[in-house]
């Protein structure tokens, strides 16, 4: 499993997690398309935004591993603003190749592609 080094491991000042630390002993957790909601609560809507944020500053529109990337929180961007490289993704591989829609991204998170932090 790839570790991404500097990217954050978490959203500052909360238990939002963007990283793991090991392979999970117990099998590869799966990225699934998690639906997102307008009643969403304002904590999970900036820890999405804050994700964004540190994926575009870490890869910007260049293909990524998902390595040591959270599946939880990268299941909430799945499908929409971030999505699979390959036709023959495999959810549930941590060398699985990903890529941010950066148009898609820009309109759901104008936020995170603005200077400034979070």
């Amino acid at each position: 499993m790839l570790k991404h080094r500097g990217f954050p491991g978490r959203l500052p000042g909360t238990d939002f997690q963007f990283t793991i630390r090991r392979p999970n002993p117990k099998g590869v957790t799966p990225i699934t398309k998690r639906e997102r909601y307008r009643d969403r609560r304002a904590p999970d809507r900036r820890a999405d935004a804050a994700f964004m944020k540190a994926l575009w500053e870490h890869f910007g529109d260049q293909p990524f591993e998902r390595g040591n990337l959270d599946a939880g929180r990268l299941s909430w961007l799945f499908g929409r603003e971030v999505v699979a490289v390959d036709e023959d993704f495999d959810p549930a591989d941590y060398e699985a190749l990903l890529v941010i829609n950066v148009d898609l991204a820009r309109q759901s998170f104008p936020e995170a592609f603005e200077d400034g932090g979070y």
